[in-house]
């Protein structure tokens, strides 16, 4: 077989807080890691660079895109590094109150190659005491994203859009072998659902999961599950982290998924259906 050759893809797990400069310069530090351990694709959470104590915390610390200085920042680190990076979500100032929650994926030459503006927005009561109302703080995007690179189409998608599995069949219909579903998951629906979702996006399409995740208890008092996991077409977990900010890498065949949809052509057997 012809075709992209396997490479190393790396998960940065986070516990970001609401210090812009710390979050980027933590950051910083992992991706450099994980190039280090010959990581050529690393992929970072959502909210990236900031986990705020509130909404008006968090507008008070963001930017439009032409004046937030992680772009900047994350562009020169993957042209230093000779990386694609993907940064998972950076808050993006769209008006006086609210925020675009926005992946960026930088090439190796510190170019921007795709943006995503997370469409399914998180509005939740979990547990007693812990809601949510993600659409109350962001705009949500309209566009679905499949972003080119070296290795393959990959599909850009943000956390809680895991949870529609509509999303993930067009992108793999329109050729994406690996979607990125970078997370800040709550413990309660992560200790439920975390690798049963991932699993399942993996297995039903026959695709890679690259799933970075905040972790762990932030100053803003949240808690996020953690567990950044890459998944293989075929299901199985390839590299799994802890709660703790860390890098995990795994070795990425885009071969793996032609072989898995050969062997499971649900793609071709896609049928439309009237009723009810």
């Amino acid at each position: 077989m012809t075709g992209p050759v396997p490479f190393k893809a790396a998960c940065i797990q986070l516990r970001s807080s609401g210090d812009v400069a710390q979050n980027i310069r933590d950051t910083t530090e992992l991706v450099r890691e994980a190039a280090g351990a010959g990581a050529r694709f690393i992929a970072t959470p959502e909210n990236t660079n900031i986990m705020a104590d509130n909404n008006r915390a968090k507008l008070a610390s963001t930017f439009d895109e032409a004046n937030d200085p992680s772009i900047p920042a994350f562009s020169g680190l993957a042209k230093d590094l000779k990386v694609w990076l993907l940064i998972g979500s950076l808050h993006i100032k769209v008006s006086d109150d609210k925020t675009a929650n926005r992946s960026f994926l930088f090439a190796p030459d510190g170019t921007v190659r795709a943006r995503y503006d997370k469409i399914h927005l998180f509005d939740s009561t979990v547990a007693a005491g812990e809601t949510y109302r993600e659409s109350s703080q962001v705009e949500g995007g309209r566009d679905v994203v499949l972003a080119d690179t070296e290795f393959g189409p990959v599909g850009v998608t943000v956390c809680y859009d895991l949870r529609f599995p509509q999303l993930y069949r067009r992108l793999a219909h329109k050729g994406a072998f690996a979607f990125t579903i970078p997370s800040s998951f709550t413990v309660p629906t992560g200790e439920a659902h975390w690798h049963v979702l991932m699993r399942a996006r993996a297995i039903e399409n026959g695709a890679f999961v690259i799933a970075p995740a905040q972790g762990g208890l932030h100053t803003n008092g949240r808690k996020t599950y953690g567990h950044s996991l890459i998944v293989g077409p075929w299901g199985e977990v390839l590299a799994e982290a802890g709660t703790e900010p860390c890098v995990i890498v795994a070795e990425i065949d885009p071969q793996l998924s032609v072989a898995a949809r050969a062997k499971v052509p649900s793609l071709q057997h896609d049928r439309d259906f009237t009723g009810p």
